[in-house]
């Protein structure tokens, strides 16, 4: 049985079409409540771990508990627990959002008092309340998406799965998504997202696995995976092109551009490697710094760099 504080649990997951393994040994553990955040760049294995998951594709090998069940044994039951919303919008464009929203009251089972109460509140909640006797071809593509997770949510699931969610959506469109899947975490939903908008793992997960050839090349919170990567430089304004050349002979390692009159040095983001370098520059030599640490576009760009695919994640990370 899942213990109580996990939403899933996985290990050994393998899927493979032919030769081609899709999904090549996955092992992941998902607390209950939180978002976890699988990226990877096209063809690494997302959608197919997210059809394992949700029971929509056999696994070859492995074994997975979600919500409690077995995916193999009590597919039923997997399904009748979790909500899935895939890539590509599952709305009906011919029928209204309230249609569309009783529709997966129907097949949710739920009694009349308790659809109308249901589609009320998510029609509120997402604020498609004054669109939803409208049909949803008129919709934008942001109120598509969500009344596309709306949908998703009529039968109550602890447990969704959002597959790329954003995709397609405008900067406010996506963010209010943000918002809703927030809200709906502090409810204790538990969030399986994936995604390759690398701000949206930041700004919403929890956990974050890269997925990349159908492995889990590495995991952890964003702050863990950014210190993975090296990248990090403190920029120094010079004050002139003689103190330029000067901290160029000082720091031998760094790189100098002598047009803008800055210098990147190394830095691997602590607060005493800064003070120390810092301490050895004299306040008349410099106008300005700025501190660059490494993002999770750094971490994308080094995991997944197929010209490293014959080396390890720790050598990449070397």
């Amino acid at each position: 049985m899942t213990t109580r504080t996990s939403a899933i649990e996985a290990a050994g997951l393998r899927k493979a079409y032919g030769d081609h393994e899709v999904v090549a040994g996955v092992d992941l553990t998902v607390p209950t409540g939180t978002v976890y955040a699988l990226l990877g760049p096209n063809g690494a294995g997302k959608t197919t771990t997210v059809r394992i998951l949700s029971t929509v594709l056999p696994a070859d090998a492995g074994r997975a508990r979600v919500a409690g069940y077995d995916i193999h044994r009590a597919a039923d039951h997997v399904r009748a627990a979790i909500g899935v919303t895939g890539q590509f919008s599952a709305v009906d464009g011919l029928l209204t959002g309230r249609e569309n929203m009783r529709l997966m009251a129907d097949l949710g089972h739920l009694d009349r008092r308790e659809a109308r109460s249901a589609v009320g509140q998510l029609l509120e909640r997402f604020r498609l309340t004054e669109a939803a006797d409208r049909r949803a071809a008129t919709y934008s593509g942001g109120m598509r998406r969500r009344l596309d997770l709306a949908m998703t949510l009529v039968a109550g699931p602890r447990l969704i799965f959002l597959d790329e969610p954003t995709t397609g959506l405008d900067p406010r469109s996506r963010r209010d998504l943000w918002e809703i899947v927030r809200e709906l975490v502090a409810d204790g939903v538990t969030v399986f997202l994936t995604t390759q908008y690398l701000e949206e793992a930041d700004q919403l997960a929890d956990r974050i696995g890269v997925l990349d050839g159908g492995r889990l090349v590495a995991e952890g919170t964003a702050a863990e995976l950014k210190r993975l990567v090296p990248g990090g430089h403190v920029e120094l304004h010079a004050a002139d092109r003689g103190r330029l050349a000067a901290l160029a002979r000082q720091f031998p390692e760094a790189t100098p551009n002598t047009a803008a009159l800055t210098l990147l040095l190394p830095h691997d983001g602590s607060l005493t490697t800064l003070r120390r370098l810092l301490a050895g520059i004299d306040d008349d030599a410099v106008t300005g710094l700025a501190v660059r640490t490494a993002d999770l576009d750094d971490v994308f760009l080094a995991l997944t760099d197929h010209s490293t695919a014959a080396r390890s994640p720790e050598e990449v990370l070397a």
